[in-house]
Order: C-alpha cells, then structure tokens, then sequence
C-alpha cells in the first residue's frame, strides 16, 4: 500500500489527509494489471482517456513506475494509424487482455495521450521516456488531425470501418485543445518543430472560442459547461462569465455537479472536473468546497469513489467505484496543492498557444 509520507502532497483540508489520499492511490493500484492497463473497474473495460487521466494521478502520487506502465500499456497496443480503440475488454481474475469491446477510435481518446507524456516528463524528467514516448504521440496527434474540419473543430470519430464522423463534440474538441498544447510542448522541447500542429491549434481554439453552431448541441451536459476552460480554451473574463451562466444549472449546493439535466444526479467526475477548472480560473476557494462536498456520498472504505449519487432517492448509482473517479479527485487536489507537473498541464501558461487564424 501507498505510504501517507509519499502522499502528503495531495493533504487538503476538508477533502484529503495523506493517509486518505494513501488509500486511494492503493484502490487504484490495485485495478491496474501487471501489463499495466487500468479499466475503470476490474471485469469492466479500459478506455484510452480515462487509462491516461488514472496514469496521470499515479504520478502526482508519485507512482512513477506504475503510471509508466500505463503509458507503455498504450505504446504496446497503439493502432498502426495512431489511434486506440474506444474500449478494451477487462476480464476478471487478473486476466491481460486487449481486444476490443468497441472498435470506433474517437479522437479526443486518441489526443488525450499527449497530456498524460507530457505531465510525466514534467514529474519525472526522465527524457529517455519521452524520447521512447514521442512517436506515440506523433502518430495519435497526426490522426486526430486528419478529422478536422474546415471550421477547427474536431470531427468525433472513426467508426469501426474507417469512416469519418464529421459532426463535433465541444466537450471532446476541448480536451483536445489541451493536448494540442501538450503535444507542441513535447515538439518544442524536442526541437522538433510542427507548424501545421500550431495552426490546427490556433483554428481549434477559436472555434471553440467564437464559433459555438459547429459543435454539437449538448448543453443539457456540464461537461459541455466547462470544458472550454478546463481545456485552457476559455480564459480571464470569457472563462469567468461562463461559469456564472449556468452554475445555477448544474451545480447542486452541498452536492457537487449535476452530469446532465434535469435527472437529479450528481457525479464525482463532472464536479472534480469543475473544481480543477474553477482552480485554473483562480477560484481556489470554490474548487475545494465542491470537492468538500462530495465527500460523505461518494467516498468509499475501500478510498475509491461512487461514480454518481442519485439525491432525490439518496442512493448511489450506478453501484459502481471508478478508478477514473478517484483520479478526478486527486488530480484536482495535487492541482489545488501546487504539484507542478500538474499545475503545468492545465494551467496553460507556458504551453504553446497555436497561430491565431484570420477570422471573424
């Protein structure tokens, strides 16, 4: 198990002591398989996204060599397009496998992998990762890139046969915003540069910025809420009227975050999402008393966490403890605490900004 001395960076008052956090981490490593993949939960599956933000909160705990595993985990299964599947099957009892449960390949699962290499060569400094690590990403970023649309958004996928799906998602185009930035850092470290990476960034951004009709109608979701800012899309003012809009919407006092209206249920993802987003804004005081609040409905003995919680029934549901969700949180928390790597991935503010297309 995790030592509370190797986890005392991820202390928060209100939300997590170092033994708290200790045990979380333990929950998580023990989901994750000896060939390194972690599904949400053992007997469910692994999806590509969520595989690297697990990966990602191992290393704020300082799981390097577990959080590595995870990472070659996907160097070993990458597609030969550069893609991942959208899920892999988990079998229980401790059973490695790779086949797919769902054979679509959607982009911001794909591009999400170079936030995670970049976020572990911010905590390890280990450049023979990164050197191993960087083709990886190439080949993901060059395949996101080949879906996006004259506007700068993202189209959402592959489907199973190859064809594209040109309609966009906010939420997914977001995300994948961030891992543009990402992946243009780990090029300019490598002095390798990639103007076509930085153009296609600059486009996505002001899509996302200016150009709202070319995405998807989803805001019934939160995700769709504040995903622009958590993304490192929306900044300053944008960012703060954005949040005040709809945070009567979404956000249920004592609670946390409504995933999606009107159902009456609120989620440890979406409301640990929003306070690393409020933290990015600046409104540290916000984020820690959303994640205060989920506490005493979605925290388990076992440190891991209920996906969501049902609050005109009071009953968890579904009946589910995600590694995902537990991620979410210490993520937040190492963000809230100042761990750099983290801070440094959705901050924003050295990574690179793209070209600023001649629109509007």
């Amino acid at each position: 198990m995790t030592s509370p001395e190797r986890t005392e960076r991820l202390e928060l008052a209100g939300v997590l002591t170092a033994a708290e956090a200790a045990r979380t981490v333990a929950g998580i490593a023990a989901v994750q398989r000896a060939d390194g993949a972690i599904p949400w939960f053992r007997g469910h599956h692994l999806d590509p996204w969520d595989h690297v933000e697990v990966a990602m909160a191992l290393d704020a705990a300082g799981e390097h060599e577990r959080a590595e595993a995870a990472y070659r985990w996907l160097a070993d299964h990458q597609n030969l397009d550069g893609s991942w599947y959208a899920a892999y099957t988990d079998e229980p009892g401790g059973v490695n496998t790779a086949e797919p449960a769902d054979r679509g390949r959607e982009t911001n699962f794909v591009a999400y992998v170079a936030v995670g290499v970049w976020h572990h060569y911010l905590a390890t400094g280990d450049d023979t990762f990164l050197d191993r690590m960087w083709p990886v990403v190439f080949a993901a970023v060059e395949f996101v890139l080949a879906l996006q649309r004259p506007g700068g958004q993202i189209g959402w996928k592959r489907e199973d046969d190859g064809a594209p799906v040109a309609d966009a998602l906010l939420t997914g185009s977001s995300s994948i915003h961030q891992a543009l930035r990402c992946a243009l850092a780990i090029a300019e470290h490598r002095e390798e540069p990639q103007p076509d990476w930085e153009l296609a960034l600059g486009l996505l951004a002001h899509a996302i910025r200016r150009h709202p009709e070319r995405f998807l109608d989803k805001s019934r979701y939160s995700m769709d809420w504040y995903y622009p800012i958590l993304g490192g899309a929306l900044t300053g003012p944008a960012a703060k009227a954005r949040i005040e809009s709809d945070w009567d919407r979404f956000v249920v006092p004592g609670l946390g975050v409504r995933c999606v209206l009107p159902n009456p249920w609120v989620t440890g993802g979406e409301s640990c999402e929003l306070a690393l987003a409020l933290w990015a804004m600046g409104e540290s005081d916000r984020a820690v008393q959303i994640l205060q609040w989920i506490q005493p409905h979605l925290r388990a003995p076992d440190g891991l966490y209920w996906t969501g919680y049902v609050y005109d029934d009071a009953a968890i549901w579904p009946e589910e403890r995600t590694t995902w969700t537990a991620a979410s949180l210490l993520l937040a928390v190492a963000a809230l605490g100042g761990d750099e790597a983290t801070t440094a991935v959705f901050s924003g503010d050295r990574l690179p900004t793209g070209l600023t297309p001649d629109c509007c």
